[in-house]
């Protein structure tokens, strides 16, 4: 062979070989790193999602604190900010039911969940055996996430901005789902009303629990701050 060919093969071999410089490896290095960042931060990123902006807030955590905060603050007469209730976090949950002991259907619930929330769903299994129903200790009986800071309002906005105006013959919410402690429970029929679903690829149709929990001491603040939110009260 000659020289000029041996050169060319050593120059093929090289640039195949994940040298320093290869982009593929930088963009990988990048990537790991933005994740420990992330952790760092206590921010919790979905799958293949970048961190948000410094500078981003979300429109529904911008309406608490300029609109909704003040307004509470003023209605039950708080003598500091720290007295106003606020959100804690969101819990979102889908139950298997019958579909629990089909991997496959777990499995399509949890994505579906995951996209959704926007931040990945976690299996759940049962804790204990109930052989009335034929459900074994640790079989999978379900999906759920839990929302907090950013991810938690901008939820909010999609479940009261396009969601909740996609529901069959919606009325309203329910008044009077709290549970005396300033938490309020709402449960959707079909998850396909948000828009993060594609109705065509979605082989089952899952109801849906959403659990708000709040810091107000009573049921009567946590409403009047959820009403902030523009959730619909019917009663």
């Amino acid at each position: 062979m000659s020289d000029k060919g041996q050169k060319g093969k050593g120059q093929a071999k090289g640039a195949g070989s994940g040298q320093k410089g290869d982009p593929r490896e930088a963009a990988k290095a990048e990537k790991k790193a933005a994740k420990r960042e992330n952790k760092t931060a206590g921010t919790q990123v979905a799958v293949g999602e970048t961190a948000h902006d410094p500078s981003y807030v979300p429109r529904f955590k911008q309406r608490y604190n300029e609109v909704i905060r003040p307004s509470l603050m003023k209605e039950f007469g708080y003598k500091n900010m720290m007295q106003v209730p606020k959100i804690n976090k969101i819990v979102l949950n889908i139950g298997a039911g019958e579909a629990a002991s089909d991997s496959k259907k777990i499995q399509q619930a949890q994505n579906d969940l995951t996209a959704i929330a926007g931040q990945k769903a976690v299996v759940t299994r049962a804790k204990k055996a109930i052989a009335t129903f034929k459900i074994r200790k640790d079989l999978p009986i379900g999906v759920k996430v839990t929302l907090r800071k950013d991810r938690m309002y901008e939820f909010l906005d999609r479940l009261v901005t396009t969601a909740m105006p996609r529901i069959r013959d919606f009325r309203g919410l329910n008044g009077k789902s709290f549970d005396g402690r300033g938490n309020y429970a709402l449960g959707l029929k079909e998850h396909m009303v948000f828009v993060e679903i594609d109705y065509d690829k979605t082989e089952t149709v899952w109801g849906m629990d959403i659990i708000i929990n709040t810091s107000a001491k009573t049921d009567n603040e946590a409403k009047a701050l959820l009403k902030g939110f523009q959730f619909p009260f019917m009663n």
